[in-house]
C-alpha cells in the first residue's frame, strides 16, 4: 500500500477516512489506531463518515419552508460539489441515543446535497461541544432564517427561562431584533393572516402594522383585507400618516397657525371669525360641506395630494405628498394639475 494515501476504514458500519498528517503517515487497519479512528484523527481534519450514519438535528432551527432548503436549492449545490463532496466538512457530533450514530450541527444543506448528489460518505468533523445556539448564531448572522424561524427560536429560549437581552447575547444580535421578532409570537389576528400568508415578510413593517392597530384596529383591519393592497414600508407609511392625520383632526390638534388652503386662513384666524357672536351653539351638519377636504392632484405625471396641515412656503405654493411612495416635496401651485376634492 502506498503509504502516502489516506487509509478508509470501516468498523460497526462506519467509514473512516483519515487525511494525512504533516508527516505523511497512514494509519493502517492493522495498528490498534483502527480501532478508534475517530479519537485519533488529527485535531481540525475531518474524517469520512457513512451518510446513513447521519442523522439531522431534530431542533434545527430552519423548518421545511426555509427557501435554503428549496429541492432547487439543494440540487444547486449537489452540481457545485466534486467527486468526494462538498470541500467544507460537516460538523457532528455523538448521537447521545444510539452510539455509533451521529447528529448534524452545522451543514444540514451540505448533508442532504450529498445524498441528492449519490455521495456514500461525507467528510466532517466530529464536535460535541454544541448546543442549539451554534446553528442560530451561524444562520442569523448569514441570514439564513425567516423572520418566523427567528421568532420561534426566541420563544423556546424564553420558556426556558432566558431574559431577551440574554438571548440578544448568544447570538450577537440587538435587543431591538429580539423584540421585534419575539412581536411576531402574538400579532393581532388580522396581521397574523397577512403574515402567514407571506404578504409580509418584513419584520419592521409587522411591527409598524401592529402599532398602527393598536391605535386603530377597526381602520387597519379594514385595510389588510383589501388583498389587492401591498403591504410594504411605504403604504404602511401613507396608512399610518393618514391615520394620525385623521386622528389629530378630529381630536382638535392641528396646528392653530396651519393654512387652510381652501378658505386661506389660519385655524386662529377662523376661530376669531366666529368670537363674538351671540350664539355658540352647534350647528347641525350641513351635508353640502366636507368635514375634511383631500385634494388630490397630479405633479410630474405622479398622483400626489395636498398636504393641508403644512404651512406653504411662500404664496403660490404648497407641500405636497406622491401617493406611490409617501415623499413629501413643495412645488408651485401652478406645476399641478387638480384631479379631484374628497372628504376624508
Amino acid at each position: 500500500m502506498n503509504a502516502t494515501q489516506p487509509t478508509i476504514v470501516k468498523k460497526k458500519g462506519r467509514l473512516s477516512g483519515l487525511l494525512d498528517d504533516a508527516a505523511g503517515d497512514a494509519l493502517s487497519p492493522s495498528t490498534p489506531a483502527a480501532a478508534d479512528q475517530q479519537a485519533l484523527a488529527p485535531a481540525g481534519k475531518p474524517i469520512m463518515i457513512d451518510l446513513d450514519l447521519i442523522d439531522e438535528d431534530p431542533e434545527q432551527p430552519r423548518t421545511a419552508e426555509n427557501p435554503g432548503f428549496a429541492p432547487e436549492s439543494i440540487a444547486e449545490l449537489a452540481a457545485s460539489f466534486g467527486p468526494n463532496g462538498p470541500k467544507s466538512p460537516l460538523s457532528l457530533r455523538d448521537h447521545p441515543d444510539v452510539p455509533g450514530r451521529y447528529i448534524v450541527n452545522h451543514g444540514a444543506r451540505r448533508y442532504r446535497a450529498c445524498g441528492v448528489k449519490g455521495l456514500a460518505q461525507a467528510p466532517a468533523i466530529i464536535d460535541n461541544d454544541h448546543n442549539e445556539d451554534d446553528q442560530v448564531i451561524e444562520n442569523v448572522q448569514r441570514e439564513d432564517m425567516t423572520p418566523r424561524e427567528i421568532a420561534a427560536y426566541i420563544d423556546r429560549k424564553m420558556k426556558k427561562g432566558f431574559k431577551k437581552k440574554q438571548i440578544a447575547d448568544l447570538i450577537g444580535k440587538s435587543p431591538s431584533f429580539i423584540t421585534q421578532h419575539a412581536a411576531l409570537l402574538d400579532l393581532p389576528e388580522p396581521i397574523a393572516k397577512v403574515f402567514n400568508s407571506g404578504r409580509a415578510n418584513d419584520v419592521t413593517v409587522v411591527s409598524e402594522l401592529v402599532t398602527a392597530y393598536k391605535k386603530n384596529p377597526k381602520e387597519v383591519g379594514a385595510w389588510l383585507e383589501d388583498e389587492n393592497q401591498e403591504v410594504t414600508r411605504g403604504e404602511v407609511k401613507l396608512l399610518r400618516e393618514f391615520l394620525d392625520d385623521k386622528r389629530a383632526n378630529e381630536q382638535g390638534d392641528r396646528d392653530p397657525d396651519t393654512v387652510d388652503l381652501v378658505s386661506g386662513k389660519t385655524d386662529n384666524e377662523a376661530g376669531n371669525d366666529v368670537q363674538g357672536k351671540e350664539s355658540k351653539q352647534e350647528k347641525e351638519v350641513d351635508p353640502e360641506k366636507l368635514k375634511k377636504a383631500i385634494i388630490q392632484v397630479e405633479h410630474d405625471g405622479r398622483p400626489a395630494r395636498l398636504i393641508l396641515t403644512r404651512r406653504p412656503p411662500a404664496e403660490g405654493y404648497a407641500w405636497m405628498k406622491y401617493e406611490d411612495d409617501g415623499a413629501e416635496f413643495e412645488a408651485s401651485l401652478t406645476d399641478v394639475k387638480l384631479v379631484a376634492l374628497l372628504e376624508g
